[in-house]
């Protein structure tokens, strides 16, 4: 296990790199999982199907949602219990998040399955692309259990020091999801059903994997008897901790569906397609900077709870550079080369063209996403929660909602072009917004710094 001292001593940028890049790995290949289900269906079953995998991913992002409600909280709390050398609630907290995840999955699961449809109504489906989303929201219900339990044991395994066993059980899966995913909608003709099952089996192997590495009596937190119980005050402190995470998915994913029902009511199902394929190229690069904030968050809340602010502001920085090289790639796709990068999802000619403006629109100023995403999680970072969810929030519900429901009243002759127009102002806003506070933060950090020198130069010198 890495020595929690070289986060206070090691350079910044071979920590960056050391605790980056099993991130990165580990999100770009959680990502595959939905980009890949597109490639094929986009080639093998069509643009409808195409839709309806788009109105389903905000109901699967809600069922994650609820995942990572327990397993956030849960793993935060592991790795507290682990500091203080609390290993029996440690082990009582891995026995807790099976048995939650068991419970809050079932729930879930239940309640999907008895109003699938109008959820996918609500969701932005038409009568056309209905059936598709039904198709696939009903096979990865079914496997919302070993969903759960797949990211809840993935998130144990980070907080035990094994990011690197994390990162393979993704792999794992997404490696076994391509495959089968090849056999399933190619060979199979299995269309929409068959994506979701390769899916549900690909993750299965993983959690197979996973319980592999928790039998393992040499490891500290592992399956044992006595730990089965759910026991009251974990849950809620999970829950408690958990609560940020999940609000923020939770109003994620209600704003895609207002764009989803915005984008169905002006531009109709191919709008809703060209969406799709837009939002999954988008998002792969999304995943990269989130792993790069797996890397800042241990390096910036080390130094700054060691009080060695230089050290702070340096990987704040290098994160924001290097999360701002990946989002000005996909600015540079999005504007150069749209129609090259929607063949990857489809071979359909008319959404193809139908994609290339909403593509370079959306793209148009992504180049400043990746510093408010660091942004925000910078202030998670050094525990300043209040401010990190303000940032989460003024992109996603303070700018993007109004001006998704108030630009299509503006393009009276096109109204669709407000909502693709809605989606760039926002993110320029909220770059903004992110900006103004990090300049603040940091001017807080340059005074106490100076602080700290006035105070090192008054001290007398040390005798050799």
């Amino acid at each position: 296990m890495v020595k929690a001292t070289e986060l206070g001593t090691e350079p910044i940028k071979r920590l960056l790199v050391k605790y980056a890049l099993p991130g990165i790995i580990a999100m770009t290949a959680s990502s595959l999982y939905n980009l890949v289900d597109s490639v094929f269906i986009g080639h093998m079953c069509g643009t409808l199907a195409l839709g309806g995998l788009t109105v389903a991913k905000p109901f699967m992002d809600i069922c994650a949602a609820f995942g990572s409600f327990v397993g956030v909280g849960a793993s935060t709390l592991l790795a507290i219990k682990l500091g203080e050398k609390d290993y029996l609630a440690a082990n009582k907290i891995l026995g807790n998040v099976i048995i939650l995840n068991v419970i809050l999955s079932s729930l879930v699961m239940a309640a999907g399955l008895i109003w699938l449809d109008p959820i996918l109504m609500a969701f932005g489906a038409s009568e056309a692309t209905l059936i598709y989303a039904h198709e696939y929201m009903e096979v990865i219900l079914w496997g919302n259990i070993l969903t759960h339990i797949y990211f809840g044991l993935n998130s144990m395994l980070r907080s035990m020091g094994h990011p690197k066993s994390s990162m393979l059980a993704t792999v794992v899966a997404v490696t076994v999801n391509v495959f089968l995913d090849y056999i399933f909608i190619y060979r199979f003709q299995m269309g929409v059903r068959g994506a979701a099952l390769a899916t549900i089996i690909s993750q299965s192997v993983a959690v197979i994997w996973q319980m592999a590495l928790f039998f393992r009596k040499s490891e500290v937190v592992h399956f044992q008897k006595g730990i089965w119980g759910l026991d009251r005050d974990i849950t809620l402190h999970s829950f408690s901790i958990g609560m940020s995470p999940f609000l923020m998915n939770i109003a994620h994913c209600f704003v895609v569906v207002i764009i989803n029902n915005q984008l169905v009511r002006f531009g109709g199902d191919m709008a809703l397609a060209s969406y799709g394929v837009i939002n999954r190229m988008i998002f792969l690069f999304a995943m990269i900077v989130m792993g790069l904030n797996q890397g800042l968050q241990p390096i910036a809340g080390y130094n700054y709870g060691a009080k060695q602010y230089p050290r702070v502001l340096k990987v704040l920085w290098m994160t924001s550079v290097a999360a701002t090289l990946v989002t000005t790639t996909v600015f540079l796709l999005g504007e150069l080369c749209p129609a090259q990068m929607a063949r990857v999802f489809t071979h359909d000619y008319e959404l193809i063209e139908a994609t290339i403006l909403p593509m370079r629109i959306l793209c148009a100023s992504f180049w400043l996403v990746g510093f408010q995403m660091v942004g925000g999680n910078f202030f998670t970072s050094i525990g300043m929660a209040g401010k990190s969810i303000f940032l989460s929030l003024t992109r996603q519900v303070i700018y993007l909602i109004p001006l998704t429901l108030i630009l299509p009243l503006l393009f009276d002759d096109n109204p669709i072009l407000g909502v693709w127009w809605s989606v760039p102002i926002s993110d320029s806003l909220a770059a903004l917004t992110a900006a103004v506070m990090i300049i603040l933060e940091v001017r807080k950090f340059k005074q106490l710094i100076a602080e700290q020198e006035r105070y090192n130069s008054s001290l007398p010198p040390q005798p050799d």
